[in-house]
């Protein structure tokens, strides 16, 4: 049996859910059941519409890189031991951007695929190469 991985407390809790998520392996976002818009970062309501009607759906956690940094002098002491690391805004196939960890090594355009890695306290997505 794999060891739980820790999730990180928020006081909002479409983050809290969004985190919950991806300790289990999950990227979410949100699509608008009156507009059909995909959004992310989770939101009460539709940036498209305004709509409240909004429902939660799981990224088969596919994309391509649109922008991409290497991280040599983390913000932490704690967090010196990932580094170098990848910063990466990966447009996913379902439509919404997200900023996320990723292989150094990646550049603009590369196609990607979802992994999830234990950084500092909490299970965070990390893109690797696809294929």
């Amino acid at each position: 049996m794999s060891e739980p991985k820790p999730v990180v407390a928020s006081s909002d809790p479409l983050a809290r859910a969004w985190w919950a998520g991806v300790a289990e392996g999950r990227i979410g976002y949100q699509r608008c059941e009156a507009c059909a818009a995909a959004q992310f970062y989770p939101r009460e309501r539709c940036a498209a519409c305004g709509s409240a009607r909004l429902a939660i759906a799981t990224s088969v956690g596919t994309g391509t890189i649109f922008s991409i940094t290497v991280v040599h002098r983390p913000p932490s002491p704690a967090l010196q031991a990932f580094a170098p690391y990848g910063i990466a805004l990966v447009d996913l196939d379902e439509g919404v951007r997200l900023m996320a960890h990723a292989d150094p090594g990646l550049a603009i355009g590369d196609r990607v695929r979802a992994t999830f890695a234990l950084f500092g306290d909490r299970t965070t997505p990390k893109f690797v190469r696809a294929g």
